[in-house]
């Protein structure tokens, strides 16, 4: 296998690797929450959340508070393993 070949290719966009190490150390987050954090736009947002929800990496839940909607994030446990791997895959390069 290659040096890079332990590498992730859905975690290779920056808003997605902030994603999921957002999600990595926190329960639950909500979409403004998670926006300010990563300084991203709306639609950026929703579509990498989106793709990373049909690989299993996350899981997002809509509900209506107050009659208004919120958007919240949480990373699965598929997730969880196959964003560790990417972070481990990253750490061995960087070892050499």
């Amino acid at each position: 296998m290659s040096i890079i070949g332990g590498l992730n290719k859905d975690f290779e966009s920056r808003v997605r690797l902030g994603l999921m190490s957002v999600l990595m150390v926190n329960d639950w987050i909500d979409f403004t929450e998670m926006k300010n954090l990563l300084k991203v736009t709306d639609g950026n947002l929703a579509s990498h959340s989106s793709a990373l929800e049909k690989k299993e990496f996350i899981e997002i839940k809509k509900e209506f508070i107050a009659k208004k909607p919120k958007t919240s994030y949480r990373i699965t446990i598929k997730g969880r393993k196959a964003f560790q791997q990417h972070l481990d895959a990253l750490e061995k390069m960087m070892r050499g």
